[in-house]
């Protein structure tokens, strides 16, 4: 018989007492940022591919973490996928369906805010489907996942979990704060109602769809702050392992155009 894959606890970190002071922070994250820039001009020119997924408790920091990673990329060649309910036509297939027409092209990297996994989560805790269904999405989740990592997509999972009443606080902030009350709907005070099963669930997933090609990185947002730089730590980590972030050489050739037609020289800076 195999191993029997260790237990996830995520109650143990809603205990988190994790902080970050303003100049640490801002250091950090400006830091990161930068090795996000240099990650990305290489995927660019090594015609690379990554998939980041972002799951985890309504209000831990999905999104706040998500436009601190975009802040210095170029939006051209990392695409954010707000992932919602599927539409009609989308539950007339197969759930993965809608995904294959978000992969990421090569050069390129995609992230998926709320994903796939919606299949063992919502739509399991709140009855959307049958057992039988979210029962057998978990193998077909992680030969999904191979399949990827097969084809060369580097995959990077983030779950940010927070404990309720966390959760209640960031709903109250966000319905006093006019500029976030978009964030907030009657929605999530309905799934507020399952956040027992929903962690229940959530502990599940990430036990049996962690693999070796993709992990997950389960992380506290009891600290907002410290959950984005935790984040982007494990992005960047991800995304550098094996990969030359060297700048390209200088084309010779290139060059000798600039000359050519601009009367020019051209010193390597590198």
């Amino acid at each position: 018989m195999g191993k029997k894959k260790d237990a996830v606890d995520l109650g143990a970190l809603e205990k988190d007492t994790h902080k970050l002071s303003d100049k640490d922070y801002e250091a950090r994250l400006d830091a990161l940022q930068k090795q996000l820039m240099s990650i990305q001009e290489a995927y660019l020119m090594q015609q690379r591919r990554a998939l980041l997924v972002f799951e985890g408790t309504d209000a831990a920091g999905k999104g706040g973490t998500i436009r601190r990673l975009m802040t210095k990329l170029d939006p051209r060649f990392c695409k954010v996928w707000p992932i919602a309910a599927p539409t009609q036509e989308e539950q007339g297939r197969h759930y993965l369906a809608r995904f294959f027409a978000r992969l990421p092209a090569p050069g390129t990297i995609a992230v998926f805010d709320r994903s796939w996994y919606g299949r063992v989560l919502v739509e399991r805790v709140e009855g959307l489907i049958d057992k039988d269904a979210w029962s057998r999405a978990y193998d077909e989740i992680v030969a999904f996942e191979r399949m990827l990592a097969d084809d060369g997509a580097v995959l990077v999972k983030i779950y940010l979990h927070i404990g309720p009443q966390t959760q209640a606080r960031r709903f109250v902030e966000r319905i006093s704060d006019p500029l976030k009350r978009w964030k907030i709907t009657p929605r999530d005070f309905e799934a507020r109602r399952f956040f027992d099963q929903y962690r229940a669930a959530a502990e599940e997933m990430i036990r049996r769809t962690a693999t070796k090609q993709a992990p997950w990185t389960v992380l506290p947002g009891e600290n907002k702050r410290h959950a984005r730089i935790a984040a982007l730590e494990t992005i960047v980590e991800r995304l550098s392992h094996k990969v030359d972030l060297a700048p390209p050489p200088l084309d010779r050739a290139l060059c000798a155009l600039a000359r050519k037609e601009l009367g020019m020289t051209i010193e390597d800076g590198g």
